[in-house]
């Protein structure tokens, strides 16, 4: 378990608790089941939608230009949206957001601080896991934090901040510097120490450190990490 300064269970500034903003993109689904509490929303992206009725979720909102959806699921969008036209927006082919983002801006607007991304990575479209990269420094710049999740790697970022890690945690962590440098770099109690670095984005000095059954921890004091935990 990984703990950082964005709890997954979150608080809003009336002081109720809040749940994630689960968002289902038309990647890869790696996984076999998505976990949603009742203060979760889920969103589907575009052919995100195709991979909820795979899994038997229900979403909340149906967002894209469904572009990516075959026929069969493109009659049932428009079915949902006949009995239910709030929970469906249609974007247009051409537009600056992508339908991972316009979704991220659409749980910000209701309040959510914590997103959890699903089907966000691989593929067949580099592009596209570069894109949702980016839309995760979206979230940081907005108060919020976001996690592409797949079955065996948990993609996150880091901003002048601290994030740890259970005992019990296995596997490889890499971090890379999302800007030009990051500093104040320091790892404690993993296979590979750094205390108070500078790692740049020339070099990839993080890649492939490894839990050593010690509580860990990354901390950045100036700039963004990309952080990327394999499990094994």
């Amino acid at each position: 378990m990984m703990k950082n300064t964005a709890e997954i269970i979150t608080e809003n500034r009336t002081g109720q608790k809040m749940g994630i903003c689960i968002i289902v993109g038309a990647g890869e689904l790696t996984v076999d089941a998505i976990p949603v509490r009742p203060e979760d929303f889920v969103i589907a992206a575009d052919g995100g939608y195709a991979h909820c009725r795979q899994l038997g979720v229900e979403p909340d909102l149906i967002l894209g230009d469904f572009d990516s959806l075959d026929e069969e699921n493109r009659r049932r969008v428009e079915a949902f949206r006949s009995g239910s036209p709030d929970r469906v927006q249609i974007l247009p082919v051409v537009k600056d957001d992508t339908d991972m983002l316009a979704a991220m801006k659409e749980g910000l607007k209701r309040g959510f601080v914590s997103f959890d991304l699903y089907a966000a990575t691989q593929g067949k479209r580099l592009s596209h896991t570069i894109a949702n990269i980016q839309c995760l420094n979206y979230l940081k710049e907005h108060g919020a934090s976001g996690r592409l999740l797949e079955a065996e790697e948990t993609v996150f970022l880091l901003h002048n901040e601290t994030v740890t890690f259970d005992e019990k945690e296995q596997g490889f962590l890499s971090l890379f510097s999302l800007g030009d440098r990051a500093e104040g770099v320091t790892i404690r109690n993993m296979k590979y120490l750094l205390d108070e670095a500078v790692v740049t984005n020339a070099f990839p000095v993080g890649v492939s450190n490894e839990f050593i059954g010690k509580a860990g921890s990354v901390t950045v004091k100036c700039g963004t990490l990309l952080v990327i935990l394999e499990r094994r």
